[in-house]
């Protein structure tokens, strides 16, 4: 047995979350590090969607939306989420993609700002965050969308034009976390409020929203969350914001009183204002009964968990594969780091993840020349994390990866 063996065995020996992993559906000889784009199915979600199709659907029909609670759905769901974002019961409303929620959330801040009509961004953020407000700015007369380097600093971006300055807490693809309570004062000394994408970083990242005084957010419930395949995503605004909040997704669901069926549009309270058509009772039931493993969890564990497996996961990776091109893309501070590390090799990225998936272990590759791994801190062990990274040392060394199999690409990468 070698150091990184005893030292894999030892971080699991003493891992008080070891317990959990039986809590999900975990799919035989496979190591899976890519909970960071889609978690495993906890296995308490079979059994909700059974009951919901098997009774609440097939026999009560209609009267599910008051017998079953479907109503309610959007808002229970959301106080499910809210401990782990470090927001409060009946703020956090569940409905939607991220991409729906970042359109109404910039449109709020651009209504709740008054007198100023720029949107600023970072360039290189996540794809959608970038093509909402692109989308956004087409269609408001006088709102203008800017962008700041990855590598400059987003405050000093800001003039007395900027009305909202929408970043990510964890980059997607370098996993750095950005100072949010730091950044969001800075934002607001500047006049511009801030909203944040918590996407890579809700359930596996500590984040606190109202101590860091953020104006929105908005995240995704598909990653570490475990919500399924296109899980609705949350969005939070700040209750100070609620009052006078106007988003322009103003469905009849986030009406006062949808069943007047009155002519006008009047927001529903608090946070449900954010909730627009029906709601997807199917997926939100799924994200409800996974959303179920959170219930009393030592939060601080589970982030110092995080932490400790992204950094034997870089230790193990440098000290196996040293010489074989990989380069750290991640910060090496894992206070800095969220919970994936991405590593850049400038030849046979993509065809070293197809390697990888050949045998059974399972990340992501990130154009043009990114490997990325995801570490989900409830179902994971260090036994595999090494295990991982032996495999990616020894598909280096031999040059494996370099066959015609590996090259072929599918829709998604």
């Amino acid at each position: 047995m070698t150091g990184l063996d005893e030292h894999a065995a030892r971080l699991d020996a003493e891992d008080m979350l070891a317990p959990m992993r039986d809590r999900f559906h975990v799919p035989d000889d496979m190591i899976y590090l890519d909970g960071n784009s889609l978690g495993l199915m906890p296995k308490s979600v079979a059994a909700r969607l059974g009951s919901v199709i098997g009774a609440e659907w097939s026999e009560g029909l209609i009267r599910s939306w008051s017998d079953a609670g479907w109503f309610d759905l959007p808002m229970r769901v959301g106080d499910r989420i809210a401990p782990l974002v470090g927001a409060g019961a009946g703020e956090v409303a569940v409905g939607d993609s991220t991409s729906v929620n970042l359109f109404k959330c910039l449109a709020a801040a651009l209504n709740a700002n008054v007198g100023r009509s720029v949107i600023l961004a970072e360039g290189s953020n996540f794809p959608t965050d970038s093509y909402i407000a692109q989308g956004l700015a087409r269609l408001v007369p006088g709102v203008e969308l800017k962008f700041f380097a990855a590598e400059e600093d987003p405050l000093a971006a800001i003039d007395s034009e900027v009305a909202v300055l929408l970043l990510s807490h964890v980059d997607y693809r370098s996993a750095r976390v950005r100072d949010m309570a730091a950044i969001t004062a800075g934002a607001h000394a500047r006049g511009a409020l801030v909203l944040w994408d918590l996407s890579h970083t809700t359930g596996a990242v500590a984040c606190d929203l109202k101590a860091a005084n953020v104006d929105f957010a908005v995240g995704c419930t598909y990653k570490y969350l475990n919500g399924g395949p296109g899980a609705p995503a949350f969005a939070w605004a700040h209750p100070r914001h609620l009052a006078d909040l106007s988003q322009p997704l103003s469905g009849w669901m986030g009406h006062a009183a949808p069943f007047e069926f009155v002519r006008d549009y009047v927001p529903a309270e608090r946070a449900r204002r954010f909730v627009c058509g029906t709601p997807q009772i199917l997926s939100l039931s799924a994200l409800d009964a996974a959303l179920s493993v959170w219930e009393d969890l030592p939060l601080e564990v589970l982030w110092s968990k995080s932490r400790r497996m992204t950094s034997f996961f870089v230790d193990a990776v440098e000290e196996l594969a040293a010489g074989r091109g990989l380069m750290l893309a991640s910060p090496r501070d894992p206070a800095e780091r969220g919970s994936h590390v991405s590593f850049d090799l400038e030849e046979g990225g993509f065809e070293l993840m197809q390697a990888l998936a050949a045998r059974k272990v399972i990340g992501d590759f990130r154009a043009p020349c990114t490997v990325r791994f995801g570490f989900a801190p409830l179902y994971l062990r260090f036994a595999e994390v090494l295990a991982a990274a032996r495999h990616i040392a020894e598909i280096l060394e031999t040059r494996s990866w370099d066959d015609d199999r590996f090259r072929v690409r599918g829709a998604v990468t």
